[in-house]
Order: structure tokens, then C-alpha cells, then sequence
């Protein structure tokens, strides 16, 4: 698909429309502490990635309801942070061209919803389709949110643009069949330093 084809675009949330890594990563870090494993290796498998399946993965020895109980845990310490929240650069200028455009957009995130609301509202966004691990059965690199965002806008994603800022987002909308955006130096069908160059990109499909 070219950029002239776009009927729609598909955020993910932190680190891509919200910078939020810092709040993201003093979570995981209380986290790791009080459940007595690695932070570094934490940090490397949390990133974009539902809270229960990375609760999964470092806590196997855990039953499920424990686990998922480690999994409210890290959430809880998520909800109130939100001192340094702000919309990423580039994140307005990109959907006013949106707006401009008449392309209709969504925010697809691996937080619940009580997070992404807050977050989100923090910085000052509205999105006018909100998809959450609440409203799936499985989170990312499963395809299912994207699929979801997609079909509640009524747009076939091969002609939805993915943009993600972590590798298993970036997954995820690959086997939605979408065309991906990558921040943060990862490969995507277009590779963005940040969403200001994305809004370029749209004002110019052709180029």
C-alpha cells in the first residue's frame, strides 16, 4: 500500500502519541524490586507489551492468580504517575492532518483503560476510538487490537497505517496486514525519528 491509499491510522499510545517511558519505567523498576527480579531484564520485555503476559513470563514459578494479581500490582504503580506526560513531538501537527485530511484515526494500547484515559488525558488528547487490553482477549504481537481498531472504524487494515514505537506493536500490526510506521530507529514499511516527519509524509503521499 502507498501512503495515497491511507483510509486510516492506528496509534499505539506510550512512547509513540504520549511520551511516557520514564513513567513506564519507574513502574516496572518498583516492580521488579518488590517481586525480586531483574529490572534491565524486565524493562527489555515490558516495553508496548500487556502487563499480564510480561508478569507471565518473569514470574512462571507464580500460579495464574497470583500472577495476575503481580500484574495489578504493576498497573497500580502506573495510575497515579503522571507528573512528566505530555504528547509526543509532532503528535498535535500529525493529527491536525489528520483532521485535514478527513482520515479517521485510533489509539490502540496494551494499558487498561483506566490508564489510557488518564494518560492520555494528561496530554491533552482525544482520541475518537479508544481500543484497550480490556476490549481484547489477547494483547500484543497478537494482531487482535489492531484488528479490532480497524473494524470498529470500518476500514480493511491493509489500508490502515500502524504506528508503533516497540517491536512487538510493530508485530502486531504486520499481522493485522497493516503498513507499519517504526520509531525509536526499528524497522517499519516507513521508518519516523518522530511524528512530525509523519505528518510530513501525509501532507506529501507522493514523495
Amino acid at each position: 500500500m502507498e501512503l495515497g491509499q491511507l483510509r486510516a491510522v492506528l496509534f499505539d499510545m506510550d512512547g509513540t502519541l504520549v511520551t511516557s517511558d520514564a513513567s513506564v519505567e519507574r513502574a516496572w523498576t518498583t516492580w521488579a524490586g518488590e517481586y525480586g527480579v531483574d529490572p534491565v531484564e524486565v524493562l527489555s520485555q515490558a516495553h508496548g507489551a500487556p502487563a499480564e503476559s510480561t508478569a507471565d513470563r518473569m514470574l512462571p514459578q507464580l500460579d495464574g492468580a497470583a500472577r495476575a494479581a503481580a500484574a495489578l500490582r504493576q498497573m497500580e504503580l502506573q495510575y497515579d504517575d503522571l507528573s512528566d506526560i505530555e504528547a509526543a513531538p509532532g503528535a498535535f501537527e500529525v493529527l491536525a492532518v489528520l483532521d485535514r485530511l478527513g482520515l479517521p484515526w485510533a489509539v490502540v494500547t496494551s494499558a487498561d483503560h483506566q490508564l489510557a484515559k488518564a494518560r492520555l488525558g494528561a496530554a491533552g488528547i482525544e482520541p475518537p476510538l479508544l481500543v484497550t487490553i480490556e476490549d481484547i482477549t489477547h494483547g500484543k504481537p497478537n494482531p487482535e487490537g489492531y484488528l479490532r481498531a480497524a473494524e470498529l472504524l470500518g476500514i480493511d487494515p491493509r489500508y490502515c497505517l500502524v504506528v508503533e514505537d516497540a517491536e512487538v506493536g510493530l508485530a502486531a500490526g504486520r499481522a493485522a496486514g497493516a503498513m507499519t510506521a517504526a520509531l525509536k530507529g526499528l524497522a517499519g514499511d516507513l521508518r519516523l525519528d518522530n511524528l512530525h516527519q509523519l505528518a510530513d509524509s501525509l501532507n506529501r503521499p507522493g514523495e
